[in-house]
């Protein structure tokens, strides 16, 4: 299962596919315990926002291994924010707000569950494709605890998933204002 939704914007795109100027897009494994915390806390941002989610202007995507197609998610969109779990050593449940040229030292003290990064994967998009450099990207980590297959959310990631979803949002109006 690699996109479960999206919202798309009313302008056409290139070869008359829609486009968005916003991508929000949840990263994660649903059967994996908290790696699952970048799916729910799109989907708990959808369900509180949803005037807003709502909106033809604004895609989002839960995305699970989604290694390459994160690239596609961000193509033509002017701003993107990136949900996903991490370990970077912080207590459970800690949101990180981490701008795209954060991203590199951030990636090298966290580890992702994705084999493929998403760090990894926007240096790649970039080499590939120099106007991704015109899409404002920010990622929003949310510290697991427990990667247990089979498992659900840990307390302390369920506990933080309106301050996430809280995140997201304000994201969303920082972009949509730009």
């Amino acid at each position: 299962m690699h996109i479960l939704r999206h919202a798309l914007s009313e302008t056409e795109g290139r070869g008359g596919q829609i486009a968005a100027r916003l991508a929000i897009v949840g990263i994660g494994q649903s059967l994996r315990g908290d790696d699952a915390a970048g799916l729910e806390a799109v989907e708990s941002w959808r369900r509180g926002e949803a005037e807003t989610a709502g909106r033809a202007d604004i895609r989002i995507a839960s995305m699970e291994l989604p290694g390459l197609a994160l690239l596609d998610m961000l193509e033509g969109v002017r701003g993107a924010i990136i949900i996903d779990a991490v370990q970077a050593g912080a207590p459970p449940g800690t949101i990180h707000h981490v701008e795209a040229d954060q991203l590199e030292a951030f990636a090298s003290s966290s580890k992702s569950a994705h084999g493929w990064g998403v760090a990894e994967t926007l240096r790649l998009g970039l080499a590939l494709d120099p106007k991704l450099k015109d899409t404002e990207v920010c990622v929003i980590g949310i510290e697991a605890e427990d990667y247990t297959v089979g498992g659900g959310l840990s307390r302390a990631v369920r506990e933080a998933l309106p301050r996430a979803s809280a995140a997201i949002q304000l994201q969303v109006e920082r972009l949509l204002k730009s």
